[in-house]
């Protein structure tokens, strides 16, 4: 059963406080390192590499989960592998599409672990971890795209994929930042 702990919340988030409820427990909380199968056509942004890392360790120093999801564009079920320096979860899902909940078995694992909140990062912003995040709101699951932690197809959507997330008072979750996350957790593990 997780502890709630009022009022622990990730600074800065948008459009609202993340979590809604102040509930940082780190067992029902798990990051979702996503990225598309394919080979990531062009440079892979070492920031947002460090910064995907660094939510990682500290939701996993929460005892939370770090899964890795790699989507890809159907009809194509390419078997790519984790792009070198992304964190590699403990547990690896394959979906059959461009949503990593998309015949993965993702959302099971995330009930039978009892993870309530998700924390996304990764490559193809605006494409897998927006499509993976949409698909996760509606599912019920709290979500926070981790902006600085997840790298674009497009540099010029980033402003639109984060508008649409915000929109109508965070329709499909919230948006912060790797250290905000980080600094959340830090504060959490030492009370």
């Amino acid at each position: 059963m997780s502890r709630h702990l009022g009022g622990a919340r990730v600074a800065d988030t948008t459009p609202y406080s993340w979590p809604y409820d102040g509930d940082l427990e780190g067992t029902a909380t798990a990051v979702l390192v996503i990225q598309p199968s394919a080979q990531w056509p062009g440079d892979v942004d070492e920031s947002a590499v460090v910064a995907a890392a660094e939510v990682a360790t500290a939701v996993e120093s929460a005892r939370g989960q770090v899964l890795s999801l790699l989507t890809s564009p159907p009809p194509l079920h390419v078997a790519g592998q984790p792009t070198p320096g992304l964190p590699v979860g403990k547990i690896t899902f394959r979906a059959a599409g461009i949503d990593g909940f998309y015949g993965s078995g993702l959302e099971a694992h995330l009930r039978r672990t009892g993870v309530t909140r998700l924390l996304l990062v990764g490559l193809g912003a605006e494409t897998c971890i927006h499509s993976t995040m949409r698909t996760a709101n509606d599912m019920g699951f709290e979500c926070l795209f981790v902006r600085d932690a997840c790298q674009p197809y497009d540099p010029t959507l980033t402003a639109h994929t984060v508008s649409m997330i915000e929109m109508s008072g965070g329709i499909f979750g919230a948006v912060g930042t790797a250290s905000a996350v980080v600094a959340a957790f830090a504060e959490r593990n030492q009370s």
